[in-house]
């Protein structure tokens, strides 16, 4: 399994990409400035990193329904499968933003958002939560007789 986790954006597209090692890593986000290209450059990135499953955040409303920013996020799923065709995941991603943008200096937001790097944090809690859920890690004890005698 090779993710890659994408928290949307009208203006930026947050970029993650995690594997069978169970851990998310942030890419630089895509900001080229027509959905077109952003799509294109989601599609190269797909290619390059040999990905085998989208995971996108999915902005339900605090109530749990779909709302019109969910929508928007179906829509580009929709145009992205006529560049690349994988498994698509929907993850809930609630509060994602605001817990990504902790990860930096307050005092910082507008840059910050700006360059994409609270947008690709986003996706990375996204993917992470969607690996910590897909991901079965082999058990693993540090104190067994077995792991001494090697």
């Amino acid at each position: 399994m090779r993710c890659i986790g994408v928290d949307y954006g009208e203006r930026r597209v947050g970029v993650s990409f995690g594997d069978e090692l169970g851990v998310a890593v942030p890419l630089p986000a895509l900001t080229s400035p027509t959905e077109p290209e952003r799509l294109q450059a989601l599609a190269e990135l797909v290619r390059q990193r040999r990905a085998t499953d989208l995971v996108f955040g999915y902005p339900y409303n605090m109530d749990g329904s779909v709302g019109f920013k969910a929508r928007e996020v179906d829509a580009f799923i929709e145009k992205l499968k006529r560049y690349v065709d994988l498994p698509t995941h929907r993850v809930d991603e609630r509060l994602t933003s605001r817990e990504a943008s902790r990860a930096f200096p307050p005092g910082r937001d507008d840059e910050l958002r700006r360059s994409g790097k609270i947008d690709s944090v986003a996706a990375t809690l996204i993917l992470q939560d969607f690996l910590n859920q897909h991901v079965e890690l082999p058990d693993y004890d540090p104190y067994s007789e077995e792991e001494y005698e090697q």
